[in-house]
């Protein structure tokens, strides 16, 4: 998966990570999110992405932005 195609699909899947969590962040903030989550949902479901295509791709990044934002907001309150 190309560098600009991992932005792409970061961003998006940072934004309903962040509206499925009701979670108010910048833009930048909102990107980072995806994009790490992109590349956390990349790495565990690599499998499903073999069998269902780039649509698996959208769903492992908005998955990870979710386990992500979870974390976040898991520590932020200590």
């Amino acid at each position: 998966m190309s560098i600009v195609w991992l932005i792409i699909i970061g961003a998006a899947a940072g934004f309903l990570a962040t509206r499925l969590m009701k979670v108010e962040t910048d833009i930048i903030t909102t990107i980072g999110i995806g994009i790490a989550g992109a590349l956390i949902g990349g790495l565990v479901l690599r499998a499903l992405l073999a069998m269902m295509g780039m649509a698996a791709g959208l769903v492992g990044a908005v998955l990870g932005a979710m386990l992500l934002i979870w974390a976040w907001q898991s520590f932020q309150k200590k």
